[in-house]
């Protein structure tokens, strides 16, 4: 097959949707198929060297980690995109790089197109905004991206009720994210230890991600705060960039933590961050926004556990005290469970990491089983 996988973000700076659509795609490659990662350009950085690309036009955002993509504005894009005879395209982002899948399904109806709804796109439209008009007129423009689709997609049980809530009335198949697959090697813990001039009593706590208010780092913060003042032996890792660094920072210092908190910054290195993952005694995900965060599967492969918000969508699939530790949304309550969890963080990460992730290459047969079977009803139609 060949396959269109199309999603807003490029390298260096992906995220979570992005390495979904990568991993889709370098996967597929692996299976004997042509796959290939559609999105803007970013002229800082080079295509992947080992997969098929085909970008056009992006401009960054100001103040943003993203670029828009005007596919109107590349020529050369457009004339390379036609030559290519797709048998299924997948939209991974209901913006621009939808509309070049619209184009080219509008131009040959026999092409089975498919979405993934994979962020809370009100809550993003909220934040920018700060209009509940404009936000709801932003999902009415995702809706009716999806309604021309075959087929939509979530990460999970509790992604699908979001989508509901909007207001989507069709068919939703449910396919989760996957993981790479790593033989667990408890010494990448000590080599980051190490590296990071960590003393070998002080216990990690770890988060990965946008450094967004979204994120409910702020209250990872005031916990961490809470800990300090208990006398916990303790420091707060944060790896990852975004646009409220300097507001987060700033709360670190109010907090007095600066002392038991560092701010990372992006890490690009996938063996850097195995290390860091490792080396945490805890992963701290409180977000209420994410849907599926890869993060936490990544966390698992590396034997540690996280702590999530009882409820939320991330928290989907784990088990209190069993493989993960589950937390009300609140600072105080938080602080509890990190200290419940670091009683039996060695055990639940064991658990964690049995139960919780699952290789992308079985995530990627199903895929590539449902895009055939969305192949062969598009021709009977």
């Amino acid at each position: 097959m060949i396959i269109g996988e199309l999603t807003e973000t490029f390298p260096p700076m992906m995220d979570g949707v992005g390495r979904v659509c990568w991993a889709y795609c370098r996967e597929m490659e692996k299976k004997g198929h042509r796959a290939y990662y559609i999105a803007p350009d970013d002229p800082d950085h080079s295509r992947f060297p080992d997969l098929r690309t085909l970008t056009y036009k992006g401009i960054q955002i100001p103040g943003q980690n993203y670029r828009i993509g005007v596919p109107d504005w590349s020529p050369e894009f457009r004339r390379e995109i036609r030559g290519i005879s797709f048998d299924a395209l997948h939209i991974h982002s209901p913006f621009l790089s939808a509309r070049v899948a619209l184009e080219i399904r509008k131009e040959n109806p026999k092409i089975p197109l498919v979405a993934t709804f994979h962020s809370k796109y009100y809550d993003d439209a909220l934040k920018i905004t700060h209009s509940k008009t404009i936000s709801g007129g932003i999902v009415n423009l995702v809706l009716g991206v999806y309604n021309q689709c075959d087929e939509v997609w979530t990460l999970n049980g509790e992604t699908a009720d979001v989508l509901r809530a909007y207001g989507y009335r069709g068919d939703i198949e449910i396919f989760p994210n996957g993981t790479d697959i790593y033989d667990f090697d408890p010494s990448l813990g000590e080599k980051a230890r190490v590296e990071l001039g960590i003393p070998s009593q002080r216990k990690v706590l770890l988060f990965v991600g946008q450094i967004s208010r979204k994120k409910n780092i702020h209250s990872v913060l005031q916990a961490a705060a809470l800990l300090k003042k208990q006398g916990q032996d303790f420091i707060l890792l944060l790896a990852g960039v975004g646009p409220d660094m300097g507001n987060l920072r700033r709360l670190a210092e109010q907090l007095e933590i600066t002392d038991c908190t560092r701010f990372l910054g992006f890490i690009r290195d996938g063996e850097t961050l195995r290390r860091l993952y490792t080396l945490a005694d805890l992963f701290l995900f409180p977000s209420l926004y994410d849907n599926a965060p890869m993060v936490v599967r990544e966390a698992a492969v590396n034997g540690t556990a996280s702590v999530l918000v009882r409820g939320s969508c991330s928290a989907e699939g784990v088990e209190d005290g069993v493989n993960g530790f589950l937390c009300d949304n609140s600072p105080e309550d938080i602080a509890k469970t990190v200290l419940r969890g670091l009683g039996r963080a060695e055990e639940a990460g064991a658990a964690a990491r049995r139960t919780i992730p699952l290789p992308w290459d079985q995530i990627v047969d199903r895929v590539l089983a449902r895009y055939a079977e969305l192949i062969e009803k598009r021709k009977n139609k």
